[in-house]
């Protein structure tokens, strides 16, 4: 039996991974921006990224001004449902890499359109009832994102944190090859645009507009998926993906 084929570094056509790496980049852009309107909006709490969450935890729990100790636990008790439901998902649709990211695309669109509604209803800044309940349904988002992006194992492309994709650009700036340092860079630059966009739209447009891009996005992803995925394709068998 032959070895899966190795990825050449295609993101949209490659056999291997399909459209995958690119739709994870568009993802990588809404996760900057969720991020934004939360660190900003929602009392300093990060909804996708739970280290930098729970460092933020230990503060609301000090007392430290700023850190909202109910949307920080409201984050971090979403993602872990969201993680929970996101890995039976996840086995589910192991056979289906296609089906497995669209399907979890939209109810994350679904979840972030409710915080978006949430935000345009209340309008000025959020308590800490509010904070906490658009924080949870969008951690649940971001919960069950990570589980799917951890099944499809495209390499890099984590879509929430860069603590190893950026270790990895300098670790390995001799041995890796262009691809290689291409994702890893496309990656960091994304969510980049997606914190940039999201804190313009903050401090300028407000949190519901700042929130709505993000869901617009994972639309996107789900729409291109569910035409791609009408055509088997290699890329479609976890098989094809390496290890």
């Amino acid at each position: 039996m032959s070895a899966p084929p190795r990825w050449d570094g295609a993101l949209l056509r490659g056999p291997v991974h399909g459209p995958l790496p690119v739709l994870l980049l568009v993802m990588t852009t809404a996760t900057g921006l969720v991020d934004a309107v939360s660190v900003l909006g929602l009392g300093r709490v990060f909804v996708a990224n739970m280290t930098g969450n729970v460092v933020f935890l230990g503060f609301a729990v000090a007392g430290a001004p700023g850190f909202s100790l109910a949307a920080s636990l409201a984050a971090l008790g979403g993602f872990l449902v969201g993680a929970l439901i996101g890995g039976p998902l996840a086995s589910s649709r192991a056979h289906r890499r296609g089906h497995l990211l669209r399907d979890v695309a939209l109810v994350e669109a679904v979840l972030l359109f409710v915080g978006v509604g949430l935000l345009a209803g209340a309008g000025g800044t959020p308590g800490s009832g509010l904070a906490a309940a658009v924080a949870a349904p969008a951690a649940v988002a971001l919960g069950l994102q990570n589980s799917a992006v951890r099944r499809l194992a495209v390499p890099d492309l984590t879509t929430t944190v860069l603590t190893m994709t950026l270790t990895g650009i300098a670790a390995d700036v001799r041995s890796a090859g262009r691809p290689v340092v291409t994702r890893r860079v496309l990656a960091v630059v994304t969510m980049f645009v997606g914190a940039l966009a999201g804190t313009l739209l903050v401090l300028h447009a407000g949190l519901a507009w700042a929130l709505l891009p993000a869901p617009v996005l994972l639309v996107l992803v789900v729409v291109v998926l569910a035409v791609a995925v009408r055509r088997p394709a290699p890329w479609q068998d976890p098989a094809g993906a390496p290890a």
